[in-house]
């Protein structure tokens, strides 16, 4: 009884629950590992099985359980709206500096903010340490600015950026905005971005733009509210306010730009501003690239026309798509200067990015004069290249190649000493994650894991990396492994697990080991018992459907339970990439495409003018599938130099121009899912 009596003694306000809890659970606790004890609880949790969550808390503090943390915060989430500020800043005390702590914080923060606590949430707000909460950042900048503080642009950039309609930014906006810090102009901004950041097809993102618009009145609400519902319709009125044919231009634009471009060249482009005319056309713009429509780079050169010499105010996705609009105009005389212009454009944060740094420099080395009075800007397009010519990755690898440069594997750091590898293993942070992979609460560890590895230097991320490839927690060791800065170990990054499988499969299949390599780095992190939400699961992410027609064809007797086997899931997986690669004619950059996106995809995005590879890899019009295919094609390099493929090229991957299938190829396998 006297472990018991310390317990209680913690915690006064609830000694005697917890005493009478633990004497209904203790014979039951008894029964069960700590581990059965911390998944109950988890359930419970989900259920919302409050009483049954408390008995479970007790028993695992009193049991000093090394995940009894997670049992607490269960525990008191379950019950957030109605706890008080000392039960939380008790929890602080108990968990300090574990990332538990600041995840009850960030919980407790919306819930003070629900409940217009101010003077508790600005106590608490210095201390959040991840502070990566929009909604708690719009809460934050409401508080500062009802202690008489100036935060306008901070109030601002933190409305920008909400995804999606929520409590903290609307209260913030509605209040700035009676108090006269914003105005209509700001409103009608946080209306375009809606639009710009692909939120108007959407439920949630209607709601973020009504949010906004409602803060101009009924009336106005409902003149969107109409634009919105039917902008054809709104558009043939003749007396439509600019700012309202403004939406319905973009609202028609994302669904059919050929028909807000009609509307703008019937003579609305006249009606509107030069600059919100400009943007309406940018808009249809970024939609006829996404749809993959020739038209695109038309409708951005008479966006950039009627912007004129200003800084547009478009966003950076906006931009984006007019540089992949360009390169997907291979003809276009001026396309080179279009894309050198919408780069320019760019924040300068994403500006840094190397996929712009890259394209930039081919701009301008494309542009530049002959002779001498060009060797300026092609000294510039080299320095460029140069600059990013030592960075991992896909656009690193293409400069250094561009440059006649090799792509040089960095050597191996120093070994890790003992005590760096004891230092990491001793970690209650990254203990606590592991256990919890351990129990199958994958979402918990590496939350847990991530929190914990926060401001470590290089030589303790790598002893970190290392703790995780020995537990075969291969995400988490390539993922911490490639946050090192001066010190790169490649095969962290780049580790080749089930290797004697992989080179035996890939042989049998008749395909290259380090394609597969880099495909498995990019579909699972080379955990085998990850599944997608859609349902493809294993080291290669097969679809259960996909395995059936892949088992037919090879000659497998399929059962869908097969799937959770790592070597018939590779086997599967490798001959699905074969059998797509052989469709399109040995096309690393096509069957990638297919491989994450469905063969009928890629078969669409090439039918357009011949484009350099490179380009129509980042023409892509789904984002996952674009970054896929970089990184499946960069890890493959790097796989093909550890596996003493020589010399590694991301040229030779990325293959010919890619275009229309020539005339006299077979015909496409249409039954391949």
């Amino acid at each position: 009884m006297h472990v018991l009596y310390r317990f209680t003694r913690r915690m006064p306000g609830r000694a005697g629950a917890a005493v009478a809890a633990l004497a209904l659970l203790l014979p039951a606790a008894q029964a069960q590992t700590g581990d059965d004890l911390i998944l109950d609880a988890r359930t419970a949790w989900q259920k919302g099985d409050r009483a049954k969550l408390s008995a479970l808390r007790s028993a695992a503090l009193f049991a000093e359980h090394p995940l009894a943390a997670w049992v607490d915060y269960w525990d008191l989430t379950s019950r957030l709206a109605e706890a008080q500020p000392a039960e939380v800043e008790a929890f602080y005390r108990r968990w300090s500096g574990s990332y538990l702590e600041d995840r009850l914080r960030n919980d407790w923060l919306l819930e003070l903010g629900k409940r217009r606590d101010w003077a508790n949430f600005a106590r608490d707000y210095p201390r959040f340490r991840m502070n990566d909460d929009r909604e708690v950042a719009c809460y934050a900048r409401l508080t500062e600015h009802l202690a008489g503080r100036d935060v306008r642009q901070d109030a601002l950039t933190a409305w920008y950026a909400q995804r999606e309609a929520d409590d903290g930014c609307a209260l913030m906006a509605q209040t700035l905005f009676t108090a006269g810090r914003f105005g209509t102009d700001d409103v009608w901004q946080q209306a375009r971005l809606a639009f710009e950041l692909e939120r108007q097809n959407s439920a949630r993102g209607q709601r973020s733009l009504r949010s906004a618009v409602q803060l101009l009145g009924p009336e106005t609400l409902k003149a969107v509210d109409d634009a919105l519902a039917n902008p054809a319709r709104l558009l043939a009125r003749g007396d439509v306010p600019p700012s309202i044919a403004l939406v319905a231009l973009l609202k028609l634009g994302a669904n059919d730009p050929a028909g807000a471009a009609a509307q703008l060249a019937g003579g609305w482009d006249k009606r509107l501003t030069a600059r919100d005319a400009a943007f309406a056309w940018a808009f249809a713009g970024k939609w006829a690239a996404v749809l993959q429509q020739p038209q695109g780079q038309d409708y951005y050169r008479r966006a950039w026309a009627l912007n004129g010499a200003a800084q547009p105010s478009w966003s950076d996705d906006t931009l984006a798509w007019g540089v992949r609009a360009g390169l997907r105009a291979a003809q276009a005389p001026d396309r080179w200067a279009l894309i050198a212009r919408a780069i320019d454009a760019l924040s300068p944060a994403e500006r840094s990015d190397a996929a712009w740094v890259y394209w930039r420099s081919r701009a301008m080395a494309a542009q530049a004069a002959a002779g001498a009075a060009g060797d300026a800007d092609r000294s510039g397009a080299r320095a460029m290249l140069q600059a990013i010519a030592g960075q991992q990755g896909f656009y690193g690898q293409l400069a250094a190649e561009d440059l006649g440069l090799p792509i040089v594997l960095l050597p191996p750091p120093r070994t890790l000493a003992a005590p760096e590898r004891e230092a990491a293993a001793a970690n209650a942070g990254f203990g606590r994650a592991l256990r919890l992979l351990e129990l199958g609460l994958r979402s918990e560890g590496v939350r847990e894991w991530n929190f914990t590895r926060r401001g470590l230097g290089d030589r303790e991320l790598l002893a970190a990396a290392a703790l995780a490839c020995e537990h075969e927690a291969w995400d988490l060791c390539i993922n911490t492994s490639e946050r090192t800065r001066s010190e790169v170990d490649l095969a962290q990054r780049f580790p080749t697990p089930h290797r004697s499988q992989v080179l035996q499969t890939t042989r049998r299949v008749g395909i290259d080991p380090a394609y597969v390599y880099g495909l498995m780095r990019q579909e699972s992190r080379f955990m085998t018992t990850v599944r997608s939400g859609a349902g493809a699961s294993g080291l290669m992410q097969v679809m259960p459907g996909t395995a059936r027609i892949v088992a037919r064809r090879i000659g497998l007797d399929f059962k869908p339970a097969m799937l959770a086997d790592p070597d018939t899931n590779l086997l599967l997986g490798t001959s699905y990439l074969k059998m797509v690669l052989d469709d399109f004619a040995g096309s690393q950059p096509l069957a990638t495409a297919g491989y994450n996106a469905g063969p009928n995809r890629p078969r669409r995005w090439r039918d357009a003018p011949v484009v350099e590879p490179a380009a129509w890899i980042e023409a892509i019009p789904i984002g996952e599938t674009r970054d896929y295919v970089k990184k499946v094609l960069s890890n493959a390099v790097y796989y093909g130099a550890l596996l003493g493929a020589q010399p590694p090229s991301l040229k030779a991957r990325l293959g010919s121009p890619i275009g229309p299938p020539d005339s006299n190829a077979p015909p496409s396998d249409r039954e391949l899912p």
